[in-house]
């Protein structure tokens, strides 16, 4: 691992004054520490948010869930309000990594992060959430821009993450059984007529399903995602599967998660 320089500000406002030269914030640390130990990131300086609470904290309110940054996807998978309200995320959150992951991972580290088949950004762009920054709200449909690659300006601190509470909704993937990764996960969310189903996993980035989004909307039942074929353009080739097999996968996991939002 390369040196660094290393802060704990007590607050939002010093964590955003120590934003200066080569930094980086530290939220769980479960990717961003790995890369770093692997030589195959580095920084000047980390900033690590662990210390300022106010970015911690699940409530529920004006039909919205929302969700501190730091919050831990233990937290998150524990939580009753969460599960009343969305127990898909209660389920997401409960099946990412292994425990040690779960108690130290946090839902705006994994975002930030925006790994291609990571759980959470399924959820924010299957249920139309909001990225809450310090500079301003940015909706799931702008955040994720690639590999990696989010809307995030330098420097721009997440704070919370709002996600409306649907009818029905729920999280379904085909996992790499070391990693527990999705090779294929399916969010999908019911919201009066708006349908949204969210794919991670099988691409570089999360992305919506939109004729399967189109079919639910007229008739919400597993039988109408069952006969669309989905286009293998894009979609990942790796030691694990052909892009084929990973398109077919999306519509067999994406039939089960509707299965599981209707049950």
């Amino acid at each position: 691992m390369y040196y660094f320089e290393y802060e704990r500000p007590e607050s939002r406002a010093q964590a955003v004054q120590c934003m200066q030269g080569d930094a980086r914030y530290l939220a769980g640390g479960q990717s961003l520490i790995q890369a770093m130990k692997l030589r195959l990131s580095a920084s000047e300086r980390l900033v690590d948010l662990g210390g300022i609470s106010d970015l911690k904290g699940i409530r529920v309110d004006e039909g919205r869930v929302v969700i501190g940054a730091m919050t831990t996807h233990a937290i998150v998978a524990q939580s009753f309000d969460v599960r009343a309200a969305i127990p898909a995320l209660t389920v997401l959150a409960g099946g990412i990594g292994d425990p040690m992951v779960r108690n130290m991972g946090t839902i705006g580290g994994s975002l930030a992060n925006a790994d291609p088949a990571a759980c959470y950004p399924a959820a924010l762009l299957g249920l139309g959430g909001i990225v809450h920054t310090d500079r301003r709200e940015i909706k799931s449909d702008d955040f994720f821009t690639g590999l990696y690659e989010t809307a995030l300006e330098p420097g721009e601190l997440i704070t919370e993450l709002s996600f409306p509470i649907p009818e029905r909704a729920a999280y379904v993937k085909f996992k790499q059984p070391a990693s527990r990764f999705a090779l294929v996960g399916v969010f999908v969310s019911k919201l009066g007529g708006a349908v949204r189903l969210a794919v991670t996993g099988a691409k570089s980035t999360v992305f919506r399903q939109i004729d399967m989004e189109d079919a639910l909307s007229h008739h919400f039942h597993p039988d109408a995602v069952t006969s669309i074929d989905v286009d293998v353009v894009g979609i990942n080739i790796d030691m694990h599967g052909t892009c084929q097999y990973r398109a077919d996968l999306i519509r067999v996991i994406a039939a089960r998660a509707v299965a599981q939002a209707l049950a």
